[in-house]
């Protein structure tokens, strides 16, 4: 079993998603909009460049399939959004420089709930909310 996220955003899903594609590093393997969508009829004009799904696979380059994950998302509906709340989407990465990298790049223009440090269970870690509203730990675990 896998479990991924999808994240819902209130109009900026693409430039979330190409925001994303940098600071992870991953690979953004489908955008589509509702314009392009089969129900495009059900949808109001201006939202027609709106996001219905986007999706980012992390762990390419080198990962097993296995280890591969998918970021999704979307533009929600006119009048649907809700601010993220009750959740974080969580970094593992196993080089300290890494999640340090991940991390300040994620907390551009967005506000950084716990400065990445080590702690008494990871050698880094972090809580941020990025720019987009999407809250986010960073985690590089302790090297045995």
């Amino acid at each position: 079993m896998k479990i991924n996220s999808y994240l819902m955003f209130d109009g900026n899903c693409e430039a979330a998603f190409k925001f994303y594609e940098q600071c992870l590093g991953g690979k953004i393997t489908m955008m589509m909009t509702h314009k392009e969508a089969p129900s495009a009829e059900n949808v109001p004009p201006e939202w027609h460049d709106k996001i219905m799904h986007a999706c980012l696979e992390l762990g390419v380059g080198g990962a097993s399939p296995a280890e591969n994950r998918l970021l999704m998302g979307s533009d929600c509906p006119p009048g649907y959004f809700e601010p993220p709340q009750g959740f974080y989407v969580q970094v593992s990465v196993s080089k300290p420089d890494e999640a340090e990298r991940i991390f300040y790049a994620l907390a551009e223009n967005g506000k950084v709930k716990m400065a990445i440090a080590q702690t008494f269970w990871s050698s880094r870690f972090g809580m941020l909310i990025d720019q987009f509203g999407t809250p986010w730990m960073v985690n590089c675990e302790q090297v045995a």
